[in-house]
């Protein structure tokens, strides 16, 4: 029963509650001008006045006849000439300054003709029904503007005149991502273009009448520095597109066809609000759209707090709620937002943001601080707590619930905060809270707003039977359930992964065993028997490669050079995170058992088995703190809490192992941790930043690390525990962060027959068909196709590759025409992507239909294609096609071939006297097969051409490349006149990090004096240099053994 009797909600609401489809669908309108006239004409509908504005000229005007109309004042024409050219179209301006005047700096100061100054608001934030809407359709750019070519826009929505949201549009029938990849050419080649007013776009909006979706002017940016990161040119990934959202209802239901979604999506207070209220602009430039159930859940709290102060109900559980969203869906901005806007409410004096673990407070507040620069308060102190719950100026604070409860205890009988109006939030609230904590709040704060956050909300039927409070359920601590978006809901959306689960129950004494019903010891006894011990641990050896893709998939990575620093630091908001990109191979796993002498048996037995084979050897640790079994008595699977800050409850038998367990860490990373209090608390950190690195192959764990741990690198899970309801989802969710395009899902290994109770958790935590959604398919609907959740056929490997080979046969070696072109890049993606899903079935290893030899041909074959498109591009021959292409670039590079697999051939053809020609076609394919080789191409040939009777063909060519580089770096240094030294030492650091840096001061000082430019064009000169050192880095990077560029240098002085 809710605790407030809402007998009519108001239609203001961002995200309308329920919305019904509308029956009648136009079937008239098929075309792009059609959709485009019907789109308007409902704006028209909704209030938006449509204006026939096609020219940059008439814009400006607009502009400053609605700046006029907000501001109520007139500019004179040398004001609005300043004005305009200072602040609107400032030509110092980007798309993130300008966004940052919509978002932030939404007032600017006019300088006016009498040397006063006026505040022109250019939105309206606070009352956002005095911004004019309005709409225009068919606006042109030319290339007398500046543009690379005349474009001419859909639609545009102004807002005081200001284009703030842009529609592109299809016909139906044509796949929305053209309207993206549309919008991608316009922000490339047009919107700079005069004023550069296109880049006050905020937000866009792309559909084909049938599907639509919207995302933040930073989605292609996004998708740019993605590509960076990952290795790839600038331009598209397959990842910029997953940037896109769908709008929904608040109950998550999908709203995809354009008339409805220009009925909800741009209702205007919808739009509005969106603009104003719920887009984020980050400390980093970056503009976040909320999504549609952030906001809800956002809204929803604000409206409570609204309800709960009006009728003077603070202070009590109907002044409260909770949020169900599940974990990785964005829980942390959704709270930022929340304890932001609420903080802004005239009668709350403070919003504490309340976390469970010392390291969460740092997380939530660097991710606070990224999404705005000093919007909140950390402490590392209950000292530093109290002074900021006096401080007026300390609206948002974020705290542990360790402190809080010190502060409560320690100022319980008389401190002014106690009787402020405050928002408490939860996050992850199914933990300590229940208990002390929150009959102390409510002991003492006697005008609270208490609202919690949590993934796996506890019912009665995964409650704590015998608790000591009355509080067993999330409901009975926090009140009504204000919103809900599940597993499911994300793993649909794709913000999540969904899992793969394998249950390997069959190793060992427990087959046969129903765990449920057997007594405890001797479940204890068959749960740590020697022999299964050893068998799961040597299954883990031998399947670690194939589950975490190591030594076969590798990425590009930004990576924490400084860890020990960071996990030592007093104060860790002044020690700066060194971060580096890094080449990585495949994934990291946390394994999790049952208790800690289940712990400590399977670390002696993971160093027993990887000392007998050194080829298995993996990167282990091993973490835990006190010696409880694995879940309370009544077995309601709630994961027991570990403390990371203390190990005196071990007995000094497992104290002393885990000393030994870390002094075996200490010796792989040179730290000097052990079990003492302080030493112990930076042990936990160290190892949790090394986990998030990826230096870590897998973790021992009882409880730690398995709620509330994000790392992106960690794909599997190693299960030897009884999970079920709330710990099951809590433990499986450390897997499935997306990543990149390589990991597709969570992989979850079971070790224990817990079918039944994933099953009924994913029943509970998502709902009756969740299976369908959140677990993968097997290997044989993978393999031979399958039907998905809603009925449509899904084409499986065998199918995929019969349609590649008969389409596109392997032996023709060109493929004429677009429009096959077009077909075969999204076929050979469709291959590689399930290959990639396939890689970690056993099964597969002996069904992948393509020979090697096939799969180069085809690989060479994409290759050719990615690099004639991109000259398309490059040299302006682009057509709508060659932009709706995406290239699987992060996929082509797991079938990569390595210049060690080159020079194996080159020794067979060495072997053979160099008679062997069938070899060198081969070598031929393999290099053109290889994104990474193809630019050392000439440089094998040329090794191969000179090669003769040698024993060491590796020693061989590392010396030819190490001539063949310090010969074409002295060319490089003499025919550009650039400096030697400093050349040189800068190529020491681009080979050393992995990449070519050219922003900063460093590329400057290679360049030649002034004086020996001849007054030719430096910047010219420069851009020449960059891509020459580019040529040669890609040249020689990765090859011929250890580089050191300054060695020559020293000689030659």
């Amino acid at each position: 029963m809710p605790y407030f009797n809402i007998v009519a909600e108001t239609n203001e609401n961002t995200v309308v509650t329920q919305y019904e489809p509308v029956k009648q669908r136009s079937d008239a309108y098929q075309s792009e001008a059609e959709l485009e006239n019907e789109f308007i004409r409902m704006l028209q509908e909704q209030g938006y006045e449509y204006l026939h504005i096609h020219t940059e000229e008439d814009m400006v005007t607009n502009i400053r006849a609605k700046l006029e109309e907000l501001n109520d004042y007139k500019f004179s024409d040398t004001e609005w000439d300043r004005f305009f050219k200072e602040c609107i179209a400032n030509g110092n301006d980007g798309i993130a300054e300008k966004s940052c005047k919509i978002q932030e700096d939404n007032v600017q100061v006019l300088k006016r003709d009498d040397n006063m100054t006026k505040n022109i608001t250019l939105i309206d934030r606070k009352n956002i029904h005095n911004n004019r809407l309005q709409v225009i359709n068919q606006y042109v750019v030319t290339t007398d503007q500046g543009a690379r070519h005349d474009n001419r826009y859909d639609v545009t929505v102004l807002v005081n005149g200001f284009p703030l949201v842009h529609i592109e549009l299809k016909r139906r029938g044509v796949s929305i991502r053209e309207a993206f990849n549309q919008i991608n050419r316009y922000e490339r080649d047009s919107f700079s273009a005069g004023y550069g007013l296109f880049e006050y776009v905020q937000i866009y909006v792309i559909s084909n009448g049938t599907n639509t979706k919207y995302y933040s002017n930073s989605t292609r940016y996004n998708a740019i520095k993605d590509a960076e990161v990952a290795n790839t040119k600038k331009g598209k990934t397959s990842n910029s597109f997953e940037f896109t959202s769908f709008w929904t209802d608040s109950k998550n239901h999908v709203i995809t066809d354009l008339i409805d979604f220009t009925k909800t999506f741009f209702a205007k207070h919808t739009i509005l609000n969106i603009l104003t209220k719920y887009c984020v602009f980050t400390s980093e430039n970056m503009l976040m759209v909320m999504r549609p159930y952030q906001i809800t859940a956002t809204e929803r709290i604000l409206n409570r707090i609204e309800i709960a102060h009006n009728y003077k109900k603070y202070g009590s559980i109907a002044a409260g709620g909770y949020i169900w969203h599940t974990t990785g869906s964005g829980k942390t901005l959704t709270s930022f937002k929340t304890a932001r806007l609420a903080s802004n409410m005239s009668f709350i004096d403070k919003v504490l943001f309340v976390v469970d673990r010392k390291d969460l407070d740092y997380q939530t507040m660097k991710e606070y601080d990224r999404f705005e620069k000093g919007a909140a308060n950390s402490n590392s102190s209950t000292t530093i707590l109290e002074k900021q719950l006096r401080d007026n100026k300390s609206k948002i604070i974020i705290t542990t619930i360790q402190k809080l409860s010190n502060f409560i205890k320690k100022y319980s009988k008389d401190h002014p905060a106690f009787e402020k109006e405050t928002v408490i939030i939860f996050d992850e609230c199914h933990r300590s809270q229940f208990g002390d904590m929150h009959m102390a709040i409510e002991k003492n704060f006697k005008k609270y707003y208490m609202f919690g956050f949590t993934g796996t909300p506890i019912f009665t039927v995964n409650a704590p039977a015998g608790s000591k409070t009355l509080l067993k359920t999330t409901e009975q601590t926090f009140g009504d359930k204000l919103h809900t978006y599940t597993i499911v809901n994300a793993i649909n959306d794709k913000n999540v992964l969904p899992f793969r689960v394998d249950y390997c129950s069959s190793i060992g004494p427990l087959e046969d065993i129903d765990d449920e019903q057997v007594r405890d010891i001797d479940r204890r006894k068959a749960l740590l028997a020697p022999k299964r011990i050893e068998n799961i641990t040597r299954y883990i050896l031998e399947h670690f490669d194939q589950k975490t893709y190591r030594g076969d998939k590798s990425y590009f990575f930004n990576q924490l050079m400084n860890i020990e620093e960071v996990a030592t630091a007093k104060d860790r908001d002044k020690v700066e995170e060194i971060k580096q990109k890094q080449r990585l191979s495949g994934f990291n796993s946390i394994f999790a058992v049952s208790s800690v002498e289940a712990a400590r048996l399977y670390y002696t037995e993971f160093q027993k088995q990887m000392k007998a084979d050194p080829t298995k050897k993996i990167r282990i640790a091993l973490i835990y703190s006190f010696a409880a079994n694995e879940e309370e008595d009544d077995g309601n699977g709630l994961l027991g809490e570990e403390n990371s800050e203390d190990t005196s409850e071990l007995d000094a038998s497992s104290r002393d192992f885990l000393d030994s367990a870390i002094g075996d860490y200490n010796d792989m990373f040179h730290t000097t941790y052990d079990t003492s209090s302080d030493k112990f608390q930076n042990y936990y950190k160290d190892v949790s930043l090394r986990m998030k690195n990826k230096e870590l192959d897998m973790l021992i764990v009882v409880n730690m690390f398995l709620t509330g741990f994000d790392a992106t690198t960690l794909n599997t899970l190693w299960v030897d525990k009884s999970l079920k309801m709330h710990g099951l989802i809590q433990a499986f969710s450390r897997t499935n962060r997306i990543l990149n395009s390589i990991k597709t899902y969570g992989n979850i290994v079971c070790f224990l027959g817990l079918q039944k109770r994933v099953d009924s958790a994913l029943e509970w935590f998502g709902d009756e068909d969740a299976g369908g959604i959140v677990l993968l398919k097997s290997f044989d609907e993978y393999y031979n196709g399958y039907v998905s959740v809603d009925g449509e056929p899904k084409p499986g490997y065998v199918e995929l590759i019969n349609d590649l080979t008969t389409k596109f046969p392997a032996e023709e070696s060109q493929i004429i025409g677009e429009q096959n072109q077009k077909e075969f890049i999204a076929l050979f993606g469709a291959v590689l992507r399930m290959r990639n899903l396939l890689s970690t079935f056993d099964e597969f290893e002996t069904k992948g239909i393509l020979t090697e030899r096939e799969l180069q041909d085809y690989l060479s074959q994409y290759q050719d294609l990615r690099e004639e498109w991109k000259r398309k591009r490059e040299q302006g021959e682009s057509t709508d096609i060659t932009d709706d292409v995406v290239f699987e670039v992060e996929l082509i590079k797991q079938i990569e071939i390595n210049i060690d697999y080159i020079l194996m051939l080159v020794k067979k053809y060495n072997n053979s006297h160099c008679e062997d020609k069938e070899v060198l076609i081969t070598i031929r394919k393999a290099v053109d097969a290889s994104p990474e080789l193809r630019s050392k191409k000439a440089l094998i040939e040329n090794f191969i051409n000179g090669i003769n009777d040698v024993d060491d063909i590796m020693l061989e060519w590392n010396d030819f490349v190490a001539n063949q580089r310090e010969n074409d770096l002295q060319t490089l240094i003499s025919e550009e006149k650039l400096r030697p030294e400093e050349t040189r030492k800068f190529l020491d650091n681009a080979f050393r990090e992995g990449e070519v840096k050219i922003i900063g001061t460093d590329i400057d000082k290679i360049m030649p004096p002034v004086s020996r430019f001849g007054g030719g064009n430096r910047a010219t000169k420069k851009e020449n240099i960059i891509k020459k050192i580019k040529a040669f880095f890609e040249k020689y990077f990765g090859i011929g053994g250890t580089v050191k560029f300054t060695i020559k240098e020293t000689e030659e002085h």
